[in-house]
C-alpha cells in the first residue's frame, strides 16, 4: 500500500475557504493550544481572513484537503525586522506522528531564512509538554515565561516563550 503523499505550499489571498478550514478546525479541535477562541474566529468577514493572509501562512494538503497549517508573523519595527512569530501550527490529529509539523516547520524555517529572518519566535502553553517537547527537538530552547499568560476559565496558565536561532 502507497504512503500518501503530502504536500505543503503557502496560501494566498484566493484561498481563504482553505485558510478558514483548518484554522476554525485547529481551534474547535485543540483549544487549549491557542490563544484565540473558535468564537474570536468563526464570524470574521472574509476581508480579514484576506488580510490575515499578508502574513506568510502555509498549509499541508493530503488528497488536496488541508491537514495541517503553520505561519509566522515578521515584526514590524525595522530594526525587529530579523524576527518572526510562529503562529497557528496545527496538523490534525489523525496525521499526526507522520512527520507533517517536521515539514511545515521546515518549509516555514526556509521561507523565513529566505526573507532574511534571523530567529523564530513562539510562545506556547506551558501544559502542553508534547508541543513543548516538539520545539526542543528542532532547536527551540526556552528562554523565559508569561506567568499567567493565558486565561482558560479561572486557570491561569504560563505561556513559554522559546526561540530557535535560523542563521546557525
Amino acid at each position: 500500500m502507497a504512503v500518501e503523499r503530502v504536500s505543503i505550499r503557502r496560501i494566498t489571498a484566493g484561498e481563504i475557504d482553505v485558510f478558514r478550514s483548518i484554522r476554525l478546525e485547529a481551534l474547535r479541535c485543540e483549544p487549549a493550544s491557542f490563544a484565540s477562541r473558535f468564537e474570536d474566529w468563526q464570524f470574521l468577514r472574509d476581508e480579514e481572513w484576506r488580510r490575515r493572509l499578508n502574513d506568510p501562512i502555509f498549509v499541508a494538503f493530503c488528497k488536496s484537503e488541508p491537514v495541517g497549517i503553520m505561519g509566522f508573523v515578521r515584526f514590524r519595527p525595522r530594526k525587529m525586522a530579523h524576527r518572526a512569530m510562529l503562529v497557528s501550527v496545527y496538523v490534525r490529529k489523525s496525521e499526526r506522528r507522520a512527520g507533517i509539523a517536521v515539514d511545515l516547520l521546515n518549509v516555514v524555517s526556509d521561507y523565513a531564512k529566505r526573507l532574511g529572518i534571523l530567529q523564530l519566535e513562539l510562545a506556547v502553553n506551558a501544559e502542553n509538554s508534547v508541543a513543548l517537547r516538539f520545539y526542543q527537538r528542532h532547536g527551540f530552547i526556552e528562554i523565559g515565561r508569561i506567568p499567567g499568560g493565558l486565561l482558560d476559565g479561572d486557570r491561569q496558565i504560563d505561556d513559554v516563550i522559546m526561540v530557535r536561532r535560523l542563521d546557525r
